[in-house]
């Protein structure tokens, strides 16, 4: 079995040159350079080598991307990780302050820390993480798995339709992937890539709503290492409820945990040593699932976004963890012998581009298909005092650029942005391009509309997202983050009961608190509603920051958070 001393490997080798030096953590670490061979160093266990990345929407270059400084859990989730986030998260895993690993899996510090490590992701450099991995292992022992969210949700995947990051992928030379924000391509246009892939799209939990039959394939085996291993795919349950149904009518979503017992059991009787379930689902939906249904030894999860340096264990089931945005893969090296996983070995790998080698034949791929678009990825809007971030359960200050953008362009009272994971960071003092608007709104439904709704009716959109996002089910919860908004301030209540976790909503222009019988003038994007009208959301922003031309980060939200 894995110990402690080896999950976070890099970070605690790191922290040995700090004793006796005097030296700050932050300028120890800036002083010694990470290496690749730090990086990937891993004694390898077993006959199976798993390879897991999860949510990289369609980022091919490296980004900053901070980790959320709060991400409540509730119900038997709370106080659990993943809901256990900066110092907190640094104790639990005796991860030292100012550490490489502190700042890749924390908010701690995190814009004087990125300075020191730069940039993480960029395929090119998983391209060489994992070359690297299967010349070690070879072939006949490594899976390498994809969770999804991983063709949108970046201005080069949104112009090809995702033909860029398809091509970048397909040379990784994934064995199986499963899906979520590749459904906002339409159906026509994921049927057309899934045709194409060289390997395949799992997903059991999809049905044609006319005759029921499957959509995709539910599972495949695969032969590694002298291990029969079937891997069931799991599509995100809830797409049609967070994303547009009309861009997929004939497809019915859901869990669907009684066929996935089934498949697990026909997994088992084709002779399968080892079940993989490749999920979409998020954290919490897979820690009960992993409780529920019998005969998975490993769930890779994804959908979350959360990052942990070592395996959850529920039962027999292991629980897999990546994060997003390309800044990690994980490695799992199972012993598998008479039918059952005897022992196994981790590694959340970090991927610190600036000590990673950039692998050649990706870095080419990445360039031809950025060319025809590099002129205006690097357009300069406008520069940022601070720190600019989205991820979190509430409100972040790039939240704060979108939903102010929207007031002043639509000339409205009230904004609503919707609270998407996906969307990376800019660092104090650093220009805002075209390319960190477009990674933060590139998706297929972009309009932002100008509507007019009551307060009561606003009242209703803010309890039933906070149902959403809180409800102590993890089979109930459906969403990305709270909403984000502009113009308005409420208090909420994550641990409230259905219909009052909200309260205290305050109209900032006059201070006066909402009125539910009025009428506001509402601007808000990404509706999934069919028709929506209205200019695209990077033009909105845009606008907004070539007037403002710098960005001062507010330092106190106007949302409360209370009952903690």
């Amino acid at each position: 079995m894995v110990s402690r001393r080896e999950l976070v490997q890099a970070g605690l080798a790191a922290s040995a040159l700090l004793a006796g030096s005097g030296l700050s953590a932050g300028r120890a670490f800036a002083q010694q350079k990470l290496t690749q061979g730090d990086i990937l160093r891993f004694e390898p266990l077993g006959n199976v080598t798993l390879l897991h990345v999860a949510d990289i929407h369609a980022q091919l270059v490296p980004t900053w991307f901070r980790e959320p400084s709060i991400n409540l859990g509730v119900g038997e989730a709370k106080g659990r990780v993943p809901h256990i986030t900066g110092k907190d998260f640094l104790d639990l895993y005796k991860i030292p302050v100012g550490s490489p690993m502190a700042y890749a899996l924390t908010s701690e510090d995190f814009a004087s820390l990125a300075k020191n490590y730069g940039r993480m992701g960029g395929l090119d450099r998983l391209a060489t993480v994992i070359k690297t991995i299967r010349a070690e292992r070879g072939d006949n022992r490594c899976l390498l798995l994809d969770c999804g969210d991983t063709w949108t949700n970046s201005w080069t995947s949104l112009q090809t339709k995702a033909q860029d990051i398809v091509d970048c992928m397909n040379l990784l030379k994934p064995d199986a992937m499963t899906a979520h924000w590749e459904f906002t391509l339409g159906a026509e246009r994921v049927e057309e890539i899934t045709r194409s892939l060289p390997f395949p799209l799992l997903a059991q939990n999809i049905r044609d709503t006319e005759f029921e039959d499957r959509v995709f394939e539910p599972r495949q085996i695969f032969e590694k290492g002298g291990v029969k291993i079937a891997v069931i795919g799991q599509a995100y349950p809830y797409t049609a409820i967070a994303n547009p149904r009309w861009m997929f009518p004939k497809w019915a979503f859901g869990l669907r945990e009684d066929e996935l017992q089934r498949q697990v059991e026909e997994a088992r009787g084709e002779g399968a040593d080892l079940v993989v379930l490749l999920s979409h689902s998020g954290f919490d939906i897979d820690h009960k699932m992993a409780g529920r249904v019998k005969g998975i030894d490993v769930i890779l999860t994804s959908h979350t976004h959360d990052a942990l340096p070592e395996p959850v264990r529920v039962g027999q089931t292991l629980l897999i963890a990546t994060g997003a945005y390309g800044k990690f893969i994980s490695r799992l090296d199972l012993d598998v012998r008479e039918k059952r996983v005897q022992g196994y070995r981790h590694r959340l790998i970090p991927i610190f581009s600036d000590a990673i080698e950039p692998d050649a034949e990706m870095a080419a791929l990445i360039a031809r298909h950025r060319a025809p678009y590099e002129k205006d990825l690097k357009r300069v809007l406008g520069c940022t005092e601070g720190l600019l971030y989205r991820r979190g359960n509430f409100q972040g200050s790039l939240d704060d650029v979108f939903t102010d953008a929207m007031l002043e362009v639509r000339d409205a009272e009230i904004s609503l942005s919707p609270g998407m994971r996906w969307g990376g960071s800019l660092l104090p003092g650093q220009d805002i391009t075209f390319e960190d608007i477009a990674n933060a709104s590139a998706m297929t439904y972009p309009q932002c509309y100008r509507t007019t709704m009551k307060g009561s009716m606003l009242k209703a959109i803010l309890e039933d997202i906070g149902d959403n996002i809180f409800n102590p089910d993890p089979y109930y919860q459906g969403g990305g983050d709270m909403v984000r908004v502009g113009g308005m301030g409420f208090l909420i209540n994550p641990f409230g009961t259905v219909g009052n976790r909200i309260s205290n909503m305050t109209f900032l222009k006059t201070g006066a608190p909402i009125d539910a019988s009025r009428d506001y003038v509402v601007a808000g994007w990404a509706s999934i509603n069919e028709g929506t009208q209205g200019p695209p959301i990077w033009d909105v922003v845009g606008q907004y920051l070539t007037a403002r031309k710098t960005i001062t980060p507010r330092n106190e939200s106007a949302v409360k958070v209370v009952g903690l």
